[in-house]
């Protein structure tokens, strides 16, 4: 029988017969003993506002039982999950296995682990431990939490060789015997700066995290007493005598001010001290003031890059900048980020030095033609047609419709407009050697770098409006990203030649037809 491994150690991958045996005989591993610490703490703080409601009954009816037993539940829940999981990194498979009624074993290969993620809060650093989290870019059933593998918590003195051997990829014969392997250089290619903490307010977090906090208020009653209370009565009064459009203003002024600095708190706290490392064969990206984070991506899998430029923040000349990854998945919200709000020509730069062509960020895309830019006007303005003629159909039955009616009218024609000027010009695609380029949007546009290995399918789809007005929307199916890559629409007859010159002898067929 083998010995015990150490924990936090992953012995060398491999496959067979042999290499399944031996993982076999190799015993169940527990997590640090410092997680005893750790989870009920957590715990607690995650259901502090029923701790809170235990203790105000239990105040009012001179019974403090209440609020001793919920916390004595709490502690003992967090304490058992200690007792309740455990681990095994074999040759073959990392082995998860937890649960206290619910039994739960999670078997991944070491063979389709896409990304390592390391994490660790406040009181993990105090304690010198770290979570870490095993990507494999898979969905079992409905329930994302079905395929996570989590290990909290390991020492965090553990963790940069388990990362690296968890990532490396099984050896071939010719330099599996090499005595000495050299370590590649790491080289930075993106860092984080205070300044672009400026970019923060020009995102909706701030307004996202006052409506959660006014939301747990009402939920658990507080809102409603501070609603009932004698300054917001005066508050009222108050806005009654300067005019209810001033303190219209007044409140949208100081709600714009509350968001932009809760969320340039939160940027940087999520993302101060980030720094971007390449050794040529992973990205490294490590970011957190009390909590940090740090995700190691395999460059063997990565197939382009995302430039989202969200309205506000193009406005400001921001960007932000996520690695389309095979098995990280996008739509999951898995670790892909290279770069949060940024300067743009900061991602432009980080953009090319990571796929290695500079050419990706000056390439002139192709615009769409006429009968695109004709579609993004027509349904911009639908809304707008929609008022038109309920105004109407009012003054045909003899009914009034107020100034403010036909100003709203105009309003939303104003901007029907103008969000369809910006939505075609931001339309439009690029084919360059080996890459394929496309980008759309106005109010989320993202411009996406797929290279061209990475396709596996392509599909050329019509609606019937599109079938009507001459047009197509080409999509490049890719087990990277988001799955899907779309190219919208583009003139039919120009469909199968660009996918032919992106994969050549792809669209040939179907363009002679």
């Amino acid at each position: 029988m083998s010995a015990a491994p150490e924990p936090g150690v992953a012995p060398p991958i491999a496959q067979g017969e042999a290499a399944v045996a031996a993982e076999e005989e190799q015993p169940w591993l527990r997590l640090d003993r410092r997680m005893l610490l750790v989870h009920p703490v957590n715990e607690i703080v995650k259901l502090l506002p029923v701790l809170l409601i235990s203790l105000v009954i239990g105040t009012q009816s001179g019974n403090h039982v209440w609020s001793l037993v919920a916390i004595v539940v709490f502690v003992v829940f967090g304490v058992s999950r200690w007792f309740t999981t455990s681990y095994r990194i074999g040759p073959v498979h990392v082995q998860l296995r937890q649960g206290l009624f619910n039994k739960r074993l999670l078997s991944v290969p070491r063979n389709r682990i896409r990304s390592v993620d390391v994490e660790a809060g406040v009181l993990h650093r105090l304690l010198g431990l770290s979570i870490v989290r095993i990507g494999t870019g898979r969905q079992v059933g409905s329930t994302p939490d079905a395929a996570k593998f989590e290990l909290n918590a390991l020492s965090t003195g553990l963790v940069p060789d388990l990362r690296a051997a968890l990532l490396a990829r099984q050896p071939s014969p010719e330099v599996e015997h090499t005595a000495v392997t050299q370590e590649p250089a790491v080289t930075e290619i993106g860092h984080w700066t205070p300044a672009w903490v400026r970019y923060a307010p020009f995102s909706v977090t701030g307004v996202v995290t006052i409506a959660a906090i006014v939301g747990l208020a009402f939920q658990y009653g507080i809102g409603a007493k501070i609603a009932r209370s004698s300054t917001v009565a005066e508050g009222i009064e108050s806005a009654e005598r300067v005019g209810i459009a001033v303190a219209v203003v007044v409140g949208i002024v100081v709600l714009l001010i509350v968001a932009s600095g809760l969320a340039c708190v939160r940027y940087l706290l999520t993302y101060g001290n980030m720094t971007l490392t390449d050794n040529g064969r992973t990205l490294h990206v490590s970011h957190g003031l009390l909590k940090t984070r740090q995700t190691t991506l395999d460059r063997a899998r990565l197939r382009g890059t995302t430039l989202t430029e969200p309205l506000l923040l193009r406005l400001a000349g921001g960007a932000r900048l996520d690695a389309v990854m095979t098995g990280v998945s996008a739509e999951r919200r898995e670790s892909s980020l290279l770069l949060p709000q940024a300067p743009r020509a900061e991602a432009e730069r980080v953009m090319a030095t990571v796929i290695g062509d500079h050419r990706q960020a000056a390439v002139p895309l192709t615009p769409h033609g006429p009968v695109a830019q004709r579609r993004r006007y027509t349904r911009a303005l639908i809304p707008t047609e929609i008022a038109l003629a309920a105004a109407l159909v009012f003054l045909i039955l003899g009914r009034p419709v107020f100034w403010v009616v036909w100003a709203g009218i105009v309003v939303l024609a104003v901007g029907g407009v103008a969000l369809a000027w910006d939505r075609y010009r931001g339309l439009g695609h690029a084919v360059l050697p080996g890459w394929l380029i496309t980008r759309s949007g106005s109010l989320d546009r993202s411009r996406d770098s797929l290279e061209a290995d990475g396709i596996i399918g392509w599909t050329v789809r019509q609606t019937f409006f599109q079938r009507r007005a001459g047009v197509a929307t080409v999509i490049a199916a890719t087990p990277a990203g988001t799955g899907k890559y779309l190219v919208i629409d583009l003139p039919a007859d120009q469909a199968w030649s660009l996918i032919e010159s992106v994969t050549p002898g792809g669209g040939d067929v179907w363009a002679r037809r």
